[in-house]
């Protein structure tokens, strides 16, 4: 697969941001692949997404700082306020997995990886149950046993948080780890945990979503993956979908159906996010 340059742009809405964007581009050898971008008319917000065949661009990006390209780009960055950052499609991002004991999430995302339709590493998976480890030491991956309880949770974190440093990694995902994170750990990794949430957010928050489904007599149920914040099941949105269901249906049904719609859910969100088609703005995402 060909390498490219991926450039993430947001600042405020003015005319000739595309323009400079392409000429910028242009003048140092780039060769656009794909431009992608969207303007925000209530919050006067403008996003967009630039991938960039880099063979003959004349900026270093072998930097990891990537201090050539942003000494070139400041002067565009200053003049229209962005935000920007740039990433690399061969650059592959490490993933550490969060799981409990249901485990189909986790299953789907290490088959996806391995085949590789997942382009990252996954260099740990965490669970407060020794019940997925079989999983983990068949596609090889080191699996830690965190033990969580009410009376140890802030001891848990701290172990946690040692094992992020010692692994590295860029994102976390919550493959239906089904524990509570405290605000002081979220606000340690904005933007950087993605979570599966089984329910249609924003209805039938926080526990046994199905259960509450079921009594309201819905006639979809769905899933939603979204960034996690400090707010519980409230963070932007980046992947949803839903599937029918009828009075016919038991919980039990409820929840084998919504299980298939989560594995779905979770793995087009973790790509999104992989691609580098996520901005987020406010709560909301944008996904290119």
């Amino acid at each position: 697969m060909k390498s490219s340059a991926i450039l993430l742009i947001s600042c405020p809405d003015r005319k000739g941001e595309v323009a400079t964007i392409a000429d910028f581009v242009y003048r140092h050898g780039g060769n656009i692949l794909h431009a992608d971008e969207h303007a925000d008319e209530e919050s006067g917000l403008f996003l967009m997404r630039v991938e960039f065949d880099p063979k003959d661009f004349d900026i270093d990006l072998s930097q990891r700082d990537l201090a050539d390209f942003g000494k070139e780009f400041a002067p565009i960055a200053e003049a229209f306020a962005m935000k920007w950052r740039l990433a690399q499609s061969a650059q592959h991002p490490r993933m550490i997995i969060f799981v409990s004991k249901y485990d189909h999430c986790l299953v789907d995302l290490l088959y996806r990886q391995q085949s590789g339709e997942l382009p990252c590493e996954i260099p740990l998976i965490i669970s407060n149950h020794p019940d997925a480890q079989p999983i983990a030491e068949f596609y090889k991956i080191p699996y830690e046993v965190v033990p969580v309880a009410k009376e140890n949770k802030a001891e848990a974190e701290k172990k946690i948080d040692a094992l992020i440093a010692e692994h590295r990694p860029d994102f976390m995902v919550l493959a239906r780890y089904m524990q509570i994170l405290s605000n002081e750990f979220v606000n340690r990794y904005p933007q950087r945990i993605i979570n599966i949430h089984h329910s249609f957010l924003p209805a039938f928050v926080g526990a046994r979503p199905y259960h509450q489904a079921f009594e309201r007599g819905v006639k979809l149920i769905g899933a939603t993956s979204h960034y996690v914040t400090e707010h519980l099941d409230d963070g932007p949105i980046i992947e949803q979908d839903v599937v029918r269901v009828s009075h016919r249906d038991s919980v039990e049904d409820l929840i084998r159906k919504g299980r298939d719609l989560e594995k779905i859910v979770l793995s087009r969100a973790v790509r999104a996010h992989v691609d580098n088609r996520v901005l987020v703005y406010g709560n909301k995402t944008v996904v290119f």
